[in-house]
């Protein structure tokens, strides 16, 4: 009867730690998306220093990665946790998915230890490439740093060269970045954790099958509207 009910018990306490492992995990998603969006207000707030309007209101999709740390493990080495959000034929923007962000510091450093990165995505070819696994920046679609202020007319050999636009922020200085060789990666578990659901591919998310509706992620949603309905 004491065996029985001492398996009960350590069942139950192994139910409850999973439990709140798993709490833990989407607190710590919940943080990347709510901190994407406040990346997303305080690079846009002063529209001359900003991602030109006119390529937001084309991008096929962004990623935001905010608080990429220099990492002790890889001299020179960088990795973030963020997100990625896809266009919608509406014109809307799609529920996010969890991506990570890992490479060399060579050409993304602007000072400090801590960068926001942001990707815009010109086309989905390079959407569909990273959908399918391990995504290397510059190899599998080419980068280039973004133009900032009003006018992208100025950069139009780069926005024709390019699949996907670069920029990073530190220390309150936005620019455009080169992030040559630098590895994005869909995150499935973070996904799974964040929506609540086994199994639940990011494909399946993007076609808004996610379920859940988080108000951090719908605010994410409607800032990007904003932002790329702008004049």
């Amino acid at each position: 009867m004491k065996i029985r009910k001492c398996l009960a018990l350590a069942t139950s306490a192994l139910f409850l730690i999973g439990l709140m492992s798993t709490f833990a995990l989407a607190k710590n998603e919940m943080k990347d998306v709510q901190d994407s969006t406040n990346v997303l207000k305080t690079i846009m707030k002063i529209p001359e220093k900003g991602i030109p309007p006119a390529l937001l209101r084309e991008a096929q999709a962004i990623v935001i990665v905010p608080d990429v740390i220099k990492g002790a493990f890889i001299v020179g080495g960088r990795h973030g946790t963020g997100v990625l959000l896809v266009r919608e034929g509406n014109g809307s923007w799609s529920d996010p998915v969890f991506v990570s962000l890992t490479g060399g510091s060579v050409g993304w450093q602007v000072g400090g230890t801590s960068t926001d990165v942001i990707l815009v995505f010109k086309n989905r070819k390079g959407v569909e490439g990273l959908l399918k696994g391990k995504f290397t920046l510059g190899a599998d679609a080419a980068v280039a740093a973004g133009p900032v202020g009003r006018s992208a007319e100025a950069a139009t050999d780069v926005m024709l060269k390019s699949e996907i636009l670069s920029y990073s922020r530190s220390r309150g200085l936005f620019a455009g970045v080169s992030l040559e060789g630098a590895a994005l990666m869909v995150d499935e578990d973070a996904t799974d954790t964040f929506y609540g659901k086994k199994g639940l591919h990011s494909s399946d998310v993007l076609a808004g099958k996610g379920g859940k509706k988080s108000h951090a992620a719908r605010e994410l949603r409607a800032l990007l509207v904003k932002y790329s309905s702008t004049k």
